[in-house]
């Protein structure tokens, strides 16, 4: 089991509905990356934007976006993870994507689609939380919307890490920055937040503030403009928490459906 996990958060503009330059884009900003990383986390829909137009931005789990991102992990010996549009069955998902460095794909689909944009007309809901294995961390990986809902990323698995990829937007950060700190405080988890900067093809405007924050609610990374955070998560301070206050031990039962 590792003790510390060193991750990088890309917080950045994207080029509206245009994987191959978003892929360039992204692939020039890992280039920088200096000191040793185990975890990359790219936004929502990192190679489109909040797109509600599928039909003609979607790719496949064999796709060229799938082909790069198992690239740059193996390339950088490094899990790389975010979501972007997935056709699968006749059906389109927003699906977060996590690539280990030997090119193992783990994902999870959506499931709170955002009905205020028409997400719930465009993308299939997902019906299955995910809790994935890296580095002996237990994590979990959601999307934007599934912020709001509470029940859903509550942590019954004892998982150590949440993680949020998104693109929301400035006028409701506020909402954004409150509830990934409560998330990292009702769940005792590392809760990492990555959000995008700019504005996009609908000209909504995006102000950033990825965050890191600890078990305990304390924020450790923060940032309002396009650049790559760089966070060191120690998998001792969880157990420490957990022994000392043992919240987890009181949490209500129930099931989702």
């Amino acid at each position: 089991m590792e003790n510390e996990l060193h991750t990088a958060l890309i917080q950045t503009e994207l080029v509206w509905e245009d994987p191959q330059s978003n892929r360039s884009m992204l692939e020039d900003k890992l280039k920088t990356l200096g000191s040793k990383v185990d975890l990359i986390i790219l936004p929502e829909m990192f190679t489109t934007g909040f797109s509600m137009n599928p039909a003609t931005c979607f790719e496949t789990m064999d796709g060229e976006s799938l082909k790069w991102l198992k690239q740059m992990a193996s390339k950088l010996n490094a899990a790389i993870c975010g979501s972007l549009i997935i056709k699968e069955s006749g059906r389109f998902y927003n699906r977060f994507v996590f690539v280990d460095p030997d090119g193992s794909v783990t994902h999870y689909d959506k499931r709170h689609t955002f009905t205020l944009a028409g997400e719930d007309k465009a993308y299939s809901p997902g019906n299955q939380k995910v809790i994935l294995s890296y580095m002996g961390w237990k994590i979990c990986p959601l999307i934007c919307y599934d912020l709001r809902f509470p029940v859903w990323s509550r942590n019954t698995e004892d998982y150590d890490l949440l993680i949020y990829v998104a693109n929301w937007p400035d006028k409701r950060v506020l909402a954004w920055d409150t509830l990934l700190r409560a998330r990292a405080i009702e769940n005792l988890v590392y809760t990492i937040g990555v959000n995008r900067v700019g504005h996009d093809g609908e000209q909504i405007d995006y102000s950033g503030h990825s965050a890191v924050y600890d078990p305990l609610g304390n924020l450790l990374s923060f940032s309002e403009k396009d650049e790559i955070l760089l966070t060191t998560l120690t998998k001792s301070a969880i157990l420490k928490y957990r022994n000392q206050l043992r919240f987890l031990q009181d949490r209500d039962q129930f099931t989702v459906k």
